[in-house]
């Protein structure tokens, strides 16, 4: 088993923020963008001409920069993030923005959500392939329904890192007093919500206070009691949840494609959702009860020369796309689950799903759909609606129907049987989305429940029975 590695030094890190409107969100991802110098001089350019051009001004903290006069020019750093015409003329962040850059230590991967409620599918969008989640709050308006929403987002979709940025620190003057206060809130709302005690941090992204080094404008955080950290310190040590998580699971291959070039040749090709793999392992074909052996597993001539030719470890790990053997003959296409014969996946045609409703009409009972789970799309009726989330009291509610950016429980009968995880154990093959048949169009994120396996009755012997 491979365990995860405490030297992050060259990893890819997947990274979202979050957050209400006017939160900072934008603002927070141009400073660590700007403050990790990941910024193209002319790019850094355009947006000092529109800053200049509307007046922009930072208060007394220019751009932290070595840039020449850039450096001594007020930056509105949003405008690195938000680069849909709409978005720039309404200040606003609309789409998910993604945005690449690295430090010497690791390199990110960063989806800037939208913070507005009609954009929150967006944000399930983002938050989803996240290894972290940096949920911003204004330390003036504290906790309020979005952070309770995207801290629910979160949760549900087992983000393992959570980071709270308490921003706009300095429009209270830096105060320890307010500071705590919306900590307390927040570590009360994660409670409720199941969440992971999340790590809190004081900001000021207009400023970069906390953000790539730790300020000393708030010495009641980086005392040695708090042991305070800056935020881009933080993303560069925590380890990569996702990976560590996908090779503790049992193996989970979904097969994308069967290749048959000849009549002596029939591969099974996939990405490896979790677990291992390599020649010689017993596997098993789901739907189904078929278990043969791996006789071969081949990578593609690009990954063979990414990795120094010829010697590669046989052995396959989560997150490689593989071609692969089996002996014998299957009949197994596009959407069959080879998994570990020892722990399989749970075979049901009936299914509880958590959902996140996307689509602006209503979800109701009776509602056709397309279940799509890993490489298999099935036919669906939604046949009940069990209940949804209330994110004012954080308690599930009887519903007769869930309406867009709600989160709740439905029952979903599958036309054909699937393989499946619960999403507490497997993030990829316990996600699935219902999706609309009459225009491709994606309805709803959902997180799969599996019941546990009911007790089998202890046999009778012989004489039990008879005299029973």
């Amino acid at each position: 088993m491979i365990t995860p590695n405490s030297d992050q030094t060259g990893s890819l890190f997947r990274l979202a923020t979050a957050g209400s409107v006017d939160d900072g969100k934008s603002t927070l991802v141009g400073r660590l963008l700007h403050d990790a110098q990941a910024i193209l001089s002319d790019q850094l350019a355009s947006v000092a001409r529109t800053s200049a051009e509307r007046g922009f001004d930072a208060g007394e903290a220019p751009g932290q920069s070595d840039r020449g006069e850039l450096a001594e020019q007020p930056l509105d750093l949003a405008l690195l993030t938000d680069g849909l015409r709409a978005e720039r003329e309404q200040g606003i962040t609309i789409d998910v923005a993604y945005r690449y850059f690295a430090t010497d230590r690791r390199s990110f991967v960063l989806a800037d959500c939208p913070g507005h409620v009609q954009y929150t599918r967006n944000t399930v969008t983002g938050t989803s392939t996240a290894d972290a989640v940096v949920l911003l709050v204004d330390v003036r308006n504290g906790v309020v329904e979005q952070t309770r929403r995207h801290l629910a987002v979160a949760t549900l979709l087992r983000v393992e890192h959570v980071i709270i940025a308490v921003n706009k620190i300095d429009a209270v003057d830096y105060s320890e007093e307010a500071f705590r206060a919306v900590e307390q809130d927040i570590r009360a709302v994660a409670a409720e919500l199941g969440s992971p005690d999340p790590r809190v941090i004081p900001v000021s992204a207009l400023h970069g206070d906390n953000v790539v080094t730790v300020s000393d404008r708030t010495p009641w955080y980086r005392a040695p009691e708090h042991l305070g950290q800056a935020l881009l310190p933080i993303l560069e040590e925590l380890p990569d949840a996702d990976t560590s998580l996908r090779s503790e699971e049992p193996l989970r291959l979904p097969v994308q494609t069967v290749i048959r070039p000849h009549q002596d040749y029939r591969g099974y090709a996939g990405q490896i959702a979790s677990g291992f793999l390599q020649p010689g392992d017993r596997v098993r074909l789901q739907p189904g009860s078929h278990i043969t052996e791996v006789t071969s597993v081949e990578r593609t001539e690009l990954q063979t020369q990414l990795a120094g030719g010829e010697g590669m470890p046989q052995l396959a790990t989560p997150g490689e796309s593989v071609t692969i053997q089996l002996a014998g003959e299957f009949d197994a296409a596009r959407g069959t689950l080879i998994t570990d014969p020892e722990r399989p996946a749970a075979e049901l045609d009936e299914l509880t799903t958590r959902v996140a409703w996307l689509a602006d009409s209503p979800l109701k009972p009776g509602a056709r759909v397309l279940f799509k789970h890993g490489t298999a799309t099935v036919k669906a009726l939604v046949t009940e609606i069990h209940d949804r989330l209330d994110l004012s009291t954080l308690t599930s509610e009887a519903a007769e129907e869930l309406q867009l950016n709600d989160i709740g429980t439905v029952e979903v009968k599958l036309a054909s049987t699937l393989p499946v995880d619960d999403y507490s154990v497997s993030k990829r093959t316990g996600a699935a989305l219902l999706i609309d048949p009459t225009d491709g169009n994606t309805l709803a994120a959902g997180m799969i429940r599996v019941p546990e396996p009911e007790e089998e009755p202890e046999a009778q012997s012989d004489e039990e029975w008879l005299s029973s």
